[in-house]
């Protein structure tokens, strides 16, 4: 742990005399470093969806790696770059496996990989999972509030799926200010929306607390319904079910179907990501052969190029960007080195002589 040095202060030395470091992160270090932080990691979203607007990022699309003996099974790689004052490049490499829940593990699991922007050396390698359900909230927080300035704040939420992101999207509501006159759960599997409500209960929300027996039932009682499903293909139909018109963070992007979509306002996080791997959005592209039905992104709305309407049901579609990674990784890391901690990996880097 003899070097604590963030990339940022090592590109302020000479490459020549700079001898690149490896440091790896653990989960546990993840999570010391963002819990409790539900507001400062909201504007750093902020920030970076600003950046991103801006042109200030590279963020190509994700790669899928598809498994034909495993078709429920996936790991995506995102690759991204980020300017702003943390120049940083990297990856995430995030494996999606539905069949592990019933084995009592979580769905996904994560690494993300930290490159220095000037020697594109890796610097580190941090476990990935807490990061992503972080970026995801945080970015979920984000659009919850902008998305309900013009109309009255919601007072129920209600959530279609009740797992580890679930959770995650509840406390950055909770811990920015948000509070509930109702919760409503549902979720397919009974016993993940009894886990669910274990949790809220511990949360210690004052907000009454109900399980519902169907989608319908939880849409219609909701004024911001949180999809956080692992559904491959819509299953949410009736357009009859959001007459109340209310605002839907979409977050798991293949819930509703394309009809649903045509019907209301559309924001997405980012148009090219969005229209493509049968996203609910995608295939409304693909029904209408047109992407008239996107409104805009959410930079255009914080940037107010874009002005949401009052009288039509608001959804926020996020394909989810690998900049925000980064900058929630690159944020754990500055608060690792702070606190010097870092667990550096000595002589990662063996051959440093060009010529031996």
């Amino acid at each position: 742990m003899s070097n604590t040095l963030s990339p940022a202060t090592r590109r302020t030395k000479p490459h020549a005399t700079t001898t690149p470091t490896f440091a790896v992160i653990s989960g546990a270090q993840v999570q010391q470093a963002l819990a409790g932080r539900e507001k400062e990691l909201v504007e750093l979203v902020e920030a970076t969806y600003r950046l991103h607007g801006a042109g200030d990022s590279v963020n190509p699309p994700s790669y899928f790696l598809r498994f034909p003996d495993r078709p429920t099974s996936r790991i995506i790689a995102l690759p991204a770059s980020i300017g702003g004052e943390d120049h940083v490049d990297g990856l995430k490499w995030i494996s999606s496996f539905p069949d592990n829940v019933t084995a009592g593990l979580p769905r996904a699991s994560a690494v993300l990989i930290l490159n220095d922007h000037d020697t594109g050396y890796p610097f580190a390698c941090l476990e990935s999972s807490i990061i992503s359900a972080t970026r995801t909230a945080a970015s979920a927080a984000l659009a919850a509030d902008w998305l309900s300035r013009n109309r009255p704040r919601p007072t129920r939420v209600g959530f279609f799926g009740t797992g580890l992101i679930a959770r995650y999207i509840h406390t950055f509501l909770a811990g920015t200010g948000w509070s509930f006159d109702t919760i409503g759960v549902h979720d397919v599997s009974a016993d993940s929306a009894v886990g669910f409500t274990g949790y809220l209960r511990q949360a210690e929300t004052t907000a009454q607390v109900q399980v519902h027996d169907t989608a319908e039932e939880l849409i219609r009682s909701s004024d911001l319904v949180v999809f956080a499903t692992v559904a491959g293909e819509p299953h949410v139909t009736d357009q009859a079910w959001f007459a109340h018109h209310p605002l839907v963070l979409h977050v798991s992007l293949r819930d509703l179907a394309p009809e649903i979509l045509l019907s209301s306002a559309n924001i997405v996080d980012d148009v090219e990501h969005c229209l493509k791997a049968d996203t609910s959005p995608h295939l409304a592209e693909q029904l209408t052969g047109s992407r008239d039905f996107l409104d805009g992104t959410l930079d255009d709305v914080m940037c107010a190029r874009h002005i949401l309407p009052t009288d039509r049901t608001v959804i926020f579609s996020p394909f989810g960007l690998g900049v925000l990674d980064l900058a929630v990784g690159k944020y754990v890391y500055d608060e690792v080195a702070r606190a010097g901690q870092l667990r550096l990996i000595d002589n990662f880097f063996h051959d440093l002589r060009r010529y031996g």
